[in-house]
């Protein structure tokens, strides 16, 4: 992404260090425990690197882990517990305490390196620091500008530059029955998809896992007139017709009326299309291309959507990032996002979040009332244990396991399991998953993570301890960029 390329250095630095070098370094735990985990600075805390017993000696554990010279920080994660070596060097800080060391390199100083070997044991720690660095702060004037620099490139490319050079777009017939369509996005691996309406010849509306949240929702309430086998012979648009009345909407003069298609054509501007999915709060928009003068004959392209969007920006801007002032100041600075109470400014949004044991019911009715796409799990002490998505939805129709549930006995941990490949590990916390950031990470490194396929949220968690602060979606940085 942009501000990652291999352009010449700066005259005051060695064109050696573009490069970095990397020292093998032996990590050891000598103490025992049954799983033994490394955490440190150098994976930004944010990931457990598994420790393996030694050979002839079970109570030692040991990895070898390739370092930059200079200065790092790490823990052992030990049993479910944060512990550190009394017997090697560390520090004691506000946060806890951390073991240390320091690889020698040329034209490295360490900063704040000050090893304390105090007696006391003090293994019962769960927030481990960060090293204090000088940050980049901004101006209004700097956010002035990167906003305009980014309108301007938004204003002047269209949606047609979103399309890939090969890929599948998928579109249903509105006529299959529901529980096809449920079956065809699993299999697909689609989250959303096109409606397609023969008889009007056009494209009518789109078909997400929101719906099927409500179909479920439908099914579990009592005296419900929609039951598991009408699934077979109810439409998805006998299903949209009936969610006009689940949800009617209001306009200004108090007139209901129905949702509406939001599309776009392949030569609107990257702006207009990202203003249409945050207007008309949409994960995707369908771009849809006519030949003909009255609209006959419409050719679906594309699904856009702001991950899209924003991996433009990054492409444009990679070589050219200076251009961005605000590009290095961290998140927390701008309190983009929602973050709970105590650690930043609340943007007037509960930050919803929820137990393992949580029911699939709790899930269901968070992601409606909240009006978000995914929520974290986490655990007594907040800490992240995996994340709950619209998406997950479609794992239901697999083997027909919503015909099997109950949702108000079927708790989170469950629903996700039904989602894993037999051969997948059987646990929280997926690296795939839960994609994470911390509040000292630069605006450009989130957006970077942001313009990955699939991730729509990062959620911000604590150094050491992966407890939850905020979230940060794609959303919250498209609308704080277009001001």
């Amino acid at each position: 992404m942009f501000g990652s390329g291999s352009g010449a250095a700066p005259a005051h630095q060695s064109s050696r260090l573009s490069v970095p070098v990397l020292i093998p370094y032996p990590f050891v735990w000598p103490y025992g425990g049954r799983s033994v985990f490394l955490s440190g600075s150098f994976t930004r805390w944010l990931e457990h690197i598994p420790m393996a017993p030694m050979e002839g000696h079970p109570t030692v554990f040991q990895v070898v882990w390739n370092l930059t010279p200079g200065y790092h920080q790490y823990k052992f994660f030990v049993d479910g517990q944060w512990r550190h070596n009394e017997h090697q060097p560390f520090v004691n800080a506000n946060g806890g305490t951390v073991n240390t060391i320091f690889l020698a390199g040329e034209d490295i100083v360490p900063t704040s390196f000050s090893p304390e070997t105090s007696g006391g044991s003090n293994m019962d720690v769960d927030m481990v620091p960060t090293n204090v660095e000088t940050v980049p702060r901004f101006s209004q004037a700097d956010l002035d500008i990167s906003r305009h620099r980014i309108s301007m490139f938004l204003s002047r490319h269209t949606a047609y530059e979103l399309l890939p050079e090969s890929g599948k777009v998928i579109a249903l017939d509105n006529s299959l029955p529901v529980k096809q369509a449920f079956h065809i996005l699993h299999e697909q691996g689609v989250p959303v998809a096109p409606l397609w309406d023969f008889e009007k010849g056009q494209f009518v509306g789109v078909l997400s896992a929101m719906d099927f949240i409500l179909i479920l929702r439908e099914l579990g309430n009592h005296g419900s007139n929609l039951t598991e086998e009408e699934l077979e012979t109810h439409t998805v648009a006998a299903w949209k017709e009936g969610k006009i009345n689940l949800n009617r909407q209001l306009d200004g003069n108090g007139r209901y009326y129905p949702p509406h298609l939001v599309s776009a054509g392949p030569y609107d501007s990257l702006k207009e299309v990202a203003l249409k999915i945050l207007q008309n709060k949409v994960a995707t928009v369908p771009i849809v291309h006519s030949t003909s003068q009255n609209g006959s004959s419409p050719q679906l392209l594309h699904l856009a959507s702001l991950c899209g969007i924003l991996k433009c920006i990054c492409r444009h801007f990679r070589h050219s990032s200076s251009s961005l002032p605000i590009l290095q100041c961290p998140i927390s600075e701008f309190r983009l996002g929602t973050w709970v109470p105590n650690i930043g400014e609340s943007n007037g949004r509960p930050l919803a979040m929820l137990r393992p044991n949580s029911s699939l019911a709790d899930v269901f009715s968070l992601l409606i009332q909240a009006d978000v796409s995914s929520i974290p799990i986490v655990d007594g002490n907040d800490s992240l244990l995996d994340i709950y998505s619209r998406s997950d939805i479609t794992a239901l129709a697999r083997d027909k396991a919503y015909t099997q549930i109950r949702l108000d006995e079927l708790s989170i941990h469950q629903a996700l399991l039904l989602g894993q490949d037999a051969n997948s590990p059987s646990c929280f916390l997926s690296g795939q998953r839960c994609q994470m950031c911390l509040r000292s990470d630069s605006l450009h490194k989130v957006m970077e993570r942001l313009a990955n396929p699939g991730v729509r949220r990062l959620v911000i968690v604590e150094a050491g301890s992966k407890r939850v602060e905020g979230i940060i979606s794609l959303s919250d940085v498209f609308r704080f960029l277009l001001g």
